[in-house]
């Protein structure tokens, strides 16, 4: 029925073989004790810096410093692809550009073929105009703020079940679950980390970029994963009504 209702159009969306499907699977406990997991439900394929982009490439795409954002959004995209809610093939960074310029409103000479980062609102944007999918966003003042948005971030994962792009001072990740203590407060956080520069490789990926962190977990940079005087904005993207 989700093929026939399918969001957003545009040919086949077939996936290289080298990308790997649901990472996170297999991984061990986060170890906090008394915690409740929610996590995505369903399918998805790990993008992050240095590989192709666009359908049907095959020579990597040096995006290392800029690129994380769009390799959340094409992740989130392939959610919603192997749930068949619609065709729509994973883009090019510069298709996500010039889709953000034609139709969403953003400067072209700021961001059209250029090395500029996206934010949690222009992803927003793109699933919405390219798949008709609307998103809720979340604002946090700081780091803490997120972990203290645990319960409602394990709320989306129930009802919803996408993947959450986090977006926060230089860097995105993309939010694939929460393991949350109800009586102490405390939560990990599974994340997907789109940085990574190797190969497509579980033994090389797991479970430094894709794992379960803390808030005070250090990132390939050396700073917290949710730093205190950081804004963090998260879209989460809301899973279609089908019939």
């Amino acid at each position: 029925l989700r093929t026939c209702n399918a969001l957003g159009g545009g040919g086949g969306g077939g996936a290289p073989a080298y990308l790997l499907r649901s990472p996170h699977e297999g991984l061990a406990p986060s170890g906090l004790a008394g915690g409740v997991i929610s996590l995505v439900q369903g399918e998805y394929e790990y993008y992050h810096y240095l590989q192709p982009t666009g359908t049907g490439r095959t020579d990597k795409y040096d995006d290392n410093g800029w690129g994380c954002a769009y390799r959340s959004l094409q992740s989130i995209i392939s959610w919603f692809r192997l749930q068949r809610y619609t065709s729509h093939p994973n883009p090019s960074h510069y298709q996500i550009q010039k889709t953000l310029v034609d139709h969403c409103g953003q400067e072209a000479d700021g961001l059209l073929g250029k090395k500029t980062w996206l934010g949690s609102q222009d992803l927003g944007f793109y699933l919405e105009h390219a798949l008709g999918v609307q998103c809720r966003f979340l604002s946090c003042a700081s780091g803490h703020d997120v972990a203290a948005n645990a319960r409602q971030l394990a709320r989306h994962f129930e009802s919803q079940g996408t993947p959450v792009m986090i977006g926060g001072g230089e860097l995105a990740f993309t939010l694939l679950g929460v393991d949350f203590n109800e009586r102490t407060g405390e939560a990990r956080f599974l994340i997907m980390d789109p940085h990574y520069v190797g190969p497509d490789e579980l033994s090389q990926i797991r479970p430094k970029w894709v794992g379960w962190k803390s808030q005070d977990s250090t990132t390939h940079l050396g700073t917290k994963l949710f730093q205190q005087g950081e804004l963090y904005n998260l879209c989460l993207p809301q899973r279609p009504s089908c019939v």
